[in-house]
């Protein structure tokens, strides 16, 4: 069966984090599956990102990254996220969030986050961590180090016939695009008689998430599924 791996890497304070991470978290992950085997996969991933973190960290460079990945090994479609950044699947036309975004307002991250002494208030337009970030977890923000961190949340999946597509993205996009609609969108190219490009449907959801007033980045990424049934 085929094994591919991707990721969505969405930087603030500076584009560094995100290429530190786009770079190593791939080899990162794929070696401790190696050494761990499939049987521990979601520690594999788990040492991946911890690994990526406190080696960015060591290269003491500003910034933080968004992070969501999909790994498709042996049958499975491992999904992973620490931020905002977001994976949903089109199950049969149906779409399914396979993540849950890491925000400072979200309840569990917020007692978290209280329980190690620090806060999250309202300002800026949202809810952030120590007045400042509006994730709770991620890469790198050495300077919120003790509240930001990079363990992710991992979902397992058998992939089936009616998988048809992932999309990962970043909160530029999901802020102004729901998940059914941006599947939706994706799947009018996805089963078009005319075969436009898969990018075609990547740009038409950047562009509406633009053309709703989204200021934010907006990374697409689309994976068809079918080709590792």
């Amino acid at each position: 069966m085929c094994e591919a791996f991707f990721g969505v890497f969405y930087g603030h304070g500076g584009a560094k984090a995100a290429e530190f991470a786009a770079k190593n978290m791939e080899k990162n992950i794929m070696d401790e599956v190696m050494r761990r085997g499939t049987e521990e996969i979601e520690e594999a991933v788990k040492s991946g990102y911890l690994t990526t973190d406190s080696e960015f960290l060591k290269e003491d460079v500003r910034g933080g990254t968004c992070c969501v990945t999909a790994l498709i090994r042996k049958g499975d479609l491992v999904v992973s996220n620490a931020s905002d950044c977001r994976a949903v699947m089109s199950r049969g036309g149906i779409a399914e969030a396979l993540t849950s975004d890491h925000r400072p307002s979200r309840e569990d991250e917020k007692a978290r986050i209280q329980s190690l002494g620090g806060y999250v208030d309202y300002c800026h337009g949202g809810w952030r961590l120590q007045g400042s970030l509006a994730v709770s977890r991620g890469v790198g923000d050495k300077h919120l180090k003790q509240w930001v961190i990079a363990d992710p949340e991992t979902q397992i999946f058998t992939l089936k016939s009616d998988d048809e597509f992932l999309i990962l993205a970043s909160d530029g996009l999901w802020e102004k695009v729901s998940n059914q609609e941006a599947v939706d969108i994706t799947r009018a190219f996805c089963f078009d008689t005319n075969k436009r490009p898969m990018l075609s449907a990547c740009k038409k959801l950047a562009d509406l998430a633009v053309a709703r007033g989204s200021v934010d980045d907006i990374s697409v990424m689309l994976i068809q599924l079918g080709k590792f049934l």
